[in-house]
């Protein structure tokens, strides 16, 4: 085994697998903007190609695609405990629920008309009040009641709970950076307890709610997170962004010596488990450029996906060979 690909500590250590997976010839994928894995360890992953959904089984093999046409621009994915798919559209203004093998099964929102928050782009800076379902709508996670909560998103600064079958049931939220508001709220995960993790990106913190949207209290040890998940013994999962990329315009590092894209594992209480990364050698495998998703499967292989090509103003950055997506083998102890 080369150590120079194993990273993390403790029971969290990881080797990169390289090559991983293995895209059909001559597919421009541009990047990847989430992954997740279903009952048989499949990964579905997304991206901004011409092929949006691409099915791998755990060894890399390419399986099958779908969604071609479908969404303006895609931004999250998370695979439901029946196998069904959801999908989040940000520039679309919707999120969808399909079929394991892309048959539309419910839409919410109305594709391209966002909801009104006096938000006049993407920036995040330019929302003037919190509003309903969907401006700029960014992930999605399932209680363990089958009810979905929507992180809402880069034109809005909402958490919004739906029930399983589309209603909209209740909402909060405001920009700011006090307890329970938001600076782009961009990932979203529920423990099995029924905490809701918010990866609240901008302020760069985790907030915790209850299910009904009373704020429990902040993590603040993370440099943006972009998403967060959560196993079944309630460890943390965090992908961090960071301060060397996706920096907005007229905003600038908290110091000189900022950590760049990492990932970060915490127990349930929120101490420090495991993290790697940083961002000095973006392209090595192991370290990271833009971290944007993370997913585990059954093994507790890990997942991260990257927007490097978003992260970098819609360019190829400079950094030569680039990764967009990584698979992480956790090793035994």
């Amino acid at each position: 085994m080369n150590d120079q690909h194993v990273f993390g500590s403790g029971e969290f250590r990881y080797r990169v697998v390289l090559d991983w997976p293995c895209w059909p010839e001559n597919w421009n994928v541009i990047e990847v903007v989430g992954v997740a894995t279903d009952s048989q360890d499949r990964a579905f992953v997304l991206s901004r190609g011409e092929h949006p959904v691409t099915v791998f089984d755990r060894e890399g093999r390419f399986l099958s695609s779908w969604g071609e046409g479908l969404f303006a621009r895609p931004h999250g994915i998370t695979v439901a405990p029946d196998d069904t798919v959801y999908c989040t559209d940000d520039f679309g203004h919707t999120v969808r629920h399909f079929s394991n093998d892309g048959k539309l099964l419910m839409t919410l929102g109305t594709h391209g008309q966002p909801s009104d928050t006096g938000a006049t782009s993407i920036d995040y800076r330019t929302i003037r009040h919190a509003g309903p379902p969907f401006h700029f709508p960014t992930n999605l996670a399932l209680a363990p009641s089958g009810e979905l909560f929507i992180s809402d998103g880069y034109g809005n600064a909402r958490i919004h709970r739906f029930s399983s079958d589309g209603r909209l049931l209740c909402s909060w939220g405001e920009p700011g950076s006090g307890p329970g508001q938001f600076h782009i709220p961009h990932g979203i995960a529920i423990d099995r307890q029924g905490t809701v993790y918010v990866a609240d990106r901008e302020n760069s913190r985790l907030q915790l709610f209850s299910l009904d949207g009373e704020f429990l209290e902040e993590w603040p040890d993370i440099a943006r997170p972009c998403e967060v998940a959560i196993d079944n013994d309630g460890r943390v999962f965090v992908a961090e962004v960071g301060y060397r990329a996706g920096m907005w315009p007229g905003t600038h590092p908290p110091h000189p010596n900022v950590t760049g894209g990492r990932i970060s594992i915490f127990d349930s209480q929120g101490q420090l488990l495991a993290r790697w990364g940083g961002g000095d050698q973006p392209c090595a495998p192991g370290d990271f450029f833009a971290p944007h998703d993370i997913w585990f499967d059954s093994r507790g292989d890990l997942y991260v996906s990257e927007v490097v090509r978003a992260a970098s103003g819609n360019v190829k950055p400079p950094v030569g060979d680039y990764h967009t997506l990584q698979k992480f083998e956790r090793l035994s102890s």
